[in-house]
């Protein structure tokens, strides 16, 4: 056996002993919530699935979760749009400075909106538009037929919080005016449109806006709040038709292996997106006070001395989601939850994963 064999097979076997201890960690923070719910993982390097499980129960009776276990991803949603955003300035549908009134003149009526510099499809994608995270009225629960005349209605209690281009201010506002723009400069309907140029290119068949009958029995049913006797099931069941006006920034329902093939195109694997458009979506264009992390275009992005990881978090009532992937070793972590209060700090685990499988790639290149 060559020393390249030797190397080759001891990384192997600490990396596999990595990953199982992952999902032990994972199994023991559901035993230790006991709310008999489910967490769905995948993991992916390069451009394959290398594991993918779930556990415990998907509606916390006697239903196993499985990997086709589909669960709210929240504001995952917003990286699946700002994707979309690319594809279409990859093909020249739009630009990604172009202002978004050229196809949404209803902004006029955001308040402020004729005292500031004009909005760009960039300023949206990247939370620098400057407007407000929720306009100043009550959410609003509609089905997915009908988000955009409920985003529209919400446009006059709609204000900034800073002019455009000058703050980070997270926004999911920002991203249900994206999403209703994209619909306005393609003409077709925000579910449609992403299913034709994301979800079908990568073989997602278990993502969608609004679950088809034939998927019902794979829903992860959501409890919101704390532990048994403290949590409520009553608005997730609400939210399974949609998510009012913030459809585009948080509607999106998914599985752990589809959203891994997500994180494999992000990677520039099996990517109808060019590299150059990759890298813009990962380029930072400002400064975020969440935990050191910037914001590219629908991605965070963190670096430090150890990994650059690129991804994003996921909250919806009942739920929790978090996808991550390290730009240089090219492993990626999907984590799903269908409850939100828990010992699984999501984000802190997959961060966690991809510095000890980074760490293996520093040492083994030594």
């Amino acid at each position: 056996m060559s020393l390249l064999t030797k190397l080759t097979s001891h990384s192997d076997s600490e990396i596999d002993l990595i990953l199982e201890e992952f999902e032990w960690q994972l199994q023991k923070d559901l035993r230790d919530d006991d709310l008999k719910g489910s967490i769905s993982m995948a993991i992916v390097k390069e451009g394959n699935l290398i594991r993918s499980k779930a556990f415990g129960f998907h509606d916390f009776k006697k239903s196993q979760a499985t990997t086709d276990s589909v669960y709210r991803t929240g504001s995952i949603s917003k990286s699946l749009v700002a994707y979309l955003m690319m594809l279409l300035v990859q093909d020249n549908t739009i630009e990604l400075d172009g202002t978004i009134e050229e196809y949404l003149p209803e902004v006029k009526k955001i308040k402020g909106y004729r005292e500031t510099p004009k909005i760009t499809f960039r300023l949206l994608a990247s939370h620098m538009s400057g407007l407000a995270n929720e306009p100043q009225v009550p959410q609003k629960i509609g089905s997915v037929d009908n988000w955009e005349s409920l985003l529209l209605e919400v446009f006059p209690n709609a204000y900034f919080e800073a002019r455009p281009d000058e703050q980070y201010i997270y926004s999911n506002l920002a991203f249900g005016i994206l999403g209703l723009a994209l619909t306005r400069a393609t003409n077709k309907a925000l579910p449609d449109l992403l299913s034709s140029k994301v979800f079908e290119p990568l073989s997602m068949q278990n993502t969608f806006y609004k679950i088809p009958i034939s998927k019902k029995g794979n829903i992860a049913i959501g409890r919101l709040g704390g532990p048994i006797g403290c949590y409520n099931e009553e608005k997730p069941l609400k939210e399974l038709a949609g998510r009012g006006w913030a459809t585009s920034s948080g509607g999106v329902w998914s599985t752990a292996n589809d959203l891994a093939k997500f994180v494999i195109s992000l990677m520039g694997f099996k990517s109808d997106l060019k590299k150059e458009y990759l890298n813009i979506m990962q380029t930072t264009k400002s400064k975020s006070t969440n935990w050191e992390e910037n914001y590219g275009l629908g991605l965070f992005t963190y670096k430090d001395s150890i990994i650059h990881r690129i991804g994003h978090e996921g909250i919806a009532p009942g739920y929790r989601a978090n996808f991550a992937y390290e730009k240089d070793t090219k492993y990626g972590v999907v984590i799903l939850r269908n409850y939100t209060w828990g010992s699984t700090d999501l984000k802190l685990r997959s961060t966690l994963l991809l510095r000890r499988l980074k760490k293996v790639q520093i040492k083994n290149n030594k």
